[in-house]
């Protein structure tokens, strides 16, 4: 077990910048999402990582990286992103509703991804966002990034959370043919880190990045079945 003490539990249950959980978004967001706010964490934990998993859809191309675009509440409105902003989404949410959440970042290879993009991203290693989130006494790492659809798209299966063990990414695709690793641990944020993020994402994917955002004119689906 690794407990926390009740200041901290009260930092990791606020609202931030970024985790900006009191707007109205989020708020209906989590409405939608789980059937009773007074639930155990566990099911709160479980019922959110799947609303945010499959109720706002994966998408790279276009994504709005500008720190208005990166706030949980624009998240939760637009109901579209990738990892970046799709952890910020799950972390507000589980913190609305007394989970202590913090964002986690790393590096992986292999992403779920078309080979055009790989070709912007600049080859096979991905920035990657994910969340860590305290539930029975012990932190666990949850990825609600991949949504059902796309990962049958691209041969994988879903990733599953039960809120006891990580569910981290995906080692294997359906054929049992290796599918992801970590390469680097970039460690656990109470926010995001804007300028690390943009900093980390202009120095290894320049060519995926347009302005305060990524590049337009694509489809991640389509390029699945094209």
């Amino acid at each position: 077990m690794n407990a926390i003490t009740s200041a901290e539990r009260v930092r990791l249950t606020a609202p931030t910048e970024f985790l900006d959980y009191e707007t109205d978004a989020v708020q209906a967001f989590i409405d939608h999402a789980v059937a009773d706010r007074a639930a155990d964490e566990r099911r709160l934990a479980v019922e959110l990582y799947y609303a945010v998993r499959d109720d706002v859809f994966y998408e790279v191309y276009g994504a709005d990286l500008s720190p208005e675009g990166l706030r949980a509440s624009s998240v939760a409105t637009g109901r579209k992103g990738f990892c970046l902003h799709k952890s910020v989404l799950y972390a507000a949410a589980c913190r609305a509703v007394g989970i202590p959440a913090r964002l986690h970042y790393g590096d992986v290879r292999n992403h779920l991804a078309s080979d055009r993009l790989r070709s912007h991203i600049g080859g096979d290693v991905f920035f990657h966002g994910l969340n860590t989130v305290y539930l029975n006494g012990t932190w666990v790492k949850a990825t609600p990034v991949f949504n059902k659809i796309l990962c049958r798209l691209y041969g994988m299966k879903p990733l599953e959370f039960d809120g006891t063990a990580d569910s981290v990414h995906h080692p294997f695709d359906e054929q049992g043919n290796k599918n992801m690793e970590f390469v680097a641990d970039h460690g656990d944020f109470d926010d995001v880190p804007y300028t690390f993020v943009m900093s980390q994402m202009r120095r290894k994917h320049p060519r995926f990045l347009d302005g305060d955002g990524t590049v337009r004119g694509g489809s991640l689906a389509a390029e699945a079945t094209g």
